[in-house]
């Protein structure tokens, strides 16, 4: 009797480029069974592409950008999102092992199948939705950057393609609630646990699932275990909410460089820079469109938006400024001597309790605060605010979050407006224009630019009802 050989394990790259192949085709039924051993993590070694990028890298159509309903929706939504901000990527994948990948016919985007009806095409682009969506519950990451430096929600914008980017953005928005949840989540150990500690510092245990998460600063995305530990395979990119040079203490403690068009740290990291200005004149006319009323600002800078208030002409004025070096600014300045005008010297963290105590309440309150990440922002709405602000009153906040590519930006425009909705605000948002920045020089002699995007969201935050 003749006996088969036993199954062997697959070629891992053989079985990356099958998946890579059945995600540029939309083939559901292949990619789920796939999926049972494989995972939705793989890339391509010469494109640098996930299933996630080659899925809609594989809808490129000929239609141009600029036409089309779907780009007009685009571009009527918050933001202009017309802009090309990370160039062309040419779509396509290396003929790796043996497999040769060769997508279907390209499907057009999805404004211009509603529009020819056809059919055939409707068929495939719902395809391509499913296969994202399939992708997704099965682990893939949402950010995962190719060689072009592209998240595949990057390629979808690129491409038009505003409901393969929407599905993008909703994923990018569970991952940020799941990771924010988990954050305040505490762990207990059981005597089981504590009992095999000395034994498991020796042992190398694997890695959880990864979690598809942004982390930001205003700069960067970068992607974490459900355990915190950061993935390791995009070197280039900080390791942490806010990158460790530039840590709140550190900051606090760092001499600062004051020049007429820039606020910079002892590193080059711009605290705050004049291109700012028409954002901070128009914060101050929302947040205080009459005058006489009671105004707070936490996070006085360069003084921006506190000249701004000023004019105003405000019943009271309180700032809270953290840095001593800024401190010492406004005394030289004569700030501390204006009339009405109230400085609180430390950290928010330790003023804003006592001003709650002392009833002390404001009709706008603006946030800008420099070193610190969304989960100090959120604190302060979650907590703070209601001890603050007049019922009728209005706050806001710079808006930086996720600043260096349109759907980081997306992602936590809707991030925000969910907490901030659990926390008791609604929260209207106004398009201001931001000048190409490159080519100004603003970034010249910036160690690092935290701002790449064509329009800011100004929020404008009230209570319910």
């Amino acid at each position: 009797m003749e006996h088969l050989p036993p199954e062997s394990d697959p070629d891992p790259d053989l079985e990356a480029q099958l998946i890579l192949l059945a995600a540029t085709n939309h083939d559901l039924e292949t990619l789920r069974n796939l999926l049972r051993k494989g995972s939705a993590t793989v890339s391509d070694p010469d494109t640098g592409h996930t299933p996630l990028h080659s899925a809609i890298a594989a809808c490129e159509h000929t239609v141009p950008l600029t036409v089309g309903v779907g780009t007009e929706g685009l571009r009527n939504r918050t933001t202009a999102m017309d802009h090309d901000i990370h160039g062309q990527t040419e779509p396509g994948h290396s003929n790796h092992a043996t497999t040769e990948l060769v997508p279907k016919q390209p499907v057009q985007s999805d404004e211009v199948v509603g529009i020819n009806g056809n059919d055939e095409r409707q068929v495939e682009f719902e395809a391509a939705c499913n296969t994202l969506r399939l992708l997704l519950q099965n682990g893939a990451i949402w950010n995962d950057l190719d060689k072009n430096n592209e998240t595949p929600g990057c390629i979808a914008r690129r491409l038009g393609l505003e409901r393969l980017y929407d599905i993008m953005v909703d994923a990018g928005v569970r991952a940020e609630i799941l990771l924010n949840r988990l954050d305040g989540y505490e762990m207990l150990e059981d005597e089981s646990d504590e009992h095999n500690n000395e034994h498991q510092e020796h042992e190398s245990e694997p890695l959880p699932p990864p979690v598809e998460a942004l982390w930001t600063d205003g700069v960067t995305a970068i992607n974490v275990f459900s355990n915190g530990q950061q993935d390791g395979f995009i070197e280039e990119h900080p390791r942490q909410l806010v990158p460790a040079e530039i840590r709140s203490e550190t900051y606090l403690a760092s001499d600062l460089m004051f020049g007429s068009d820039r606020l910079l740290d002892e590193d080059k990291n711009g605290v705050m820079m004049a291109w700012e200005t028409e954002i901070m004149q128009r914060t101050a006319d929302v947040l205080a469109p009459v005058t006489g009323l009671r105004i707070l600002n936490i996070g006085h800078g360069m003084g921006i938006i506190d000249d701004f208030f000023q004019g105003k002409a405000p019943s009271a004025h309180h700032i809270i400024e953290a840095h001593p070096a800024v401190i010492s600014h406004m005394k030289e300045s004569g700030w501390l001597n204006r009339v009405g005008v109230t400085v609180h010297e430390g950290r928010w963290q330790d003023v804003v309790g006592k001003l709650i105590e002392e009833g002390t309440l404001f009709d706008a309150i603006y946030f800008d605060t420099f070193a610190e990440d969304y989960k100090e922002l959120h604190t302060f709405f979650e907590e703070s605010v209601v001890g603050l602000l007049d019922d009728a009153g209005r706050w806001g906040f710079f808006n930086g979050l996720g600043a260096d590519r349109q759907i980081c930006y997306d992602v936590y425009t809707k991030v925000v407006e969910i907490d901030l909705l659990e926390a008791g605000f609604d929260v209207d948002w106004e398009t201001v224009h931001v000048a190409d920045l490159d080519t100004s020089g603003q970034w010249n002699g910036i160690k690092r630019p935290y701002w790449k995007l064509q329009n800011y969201r100004l929020p404008v935050c009230t209570f319910i009802g």
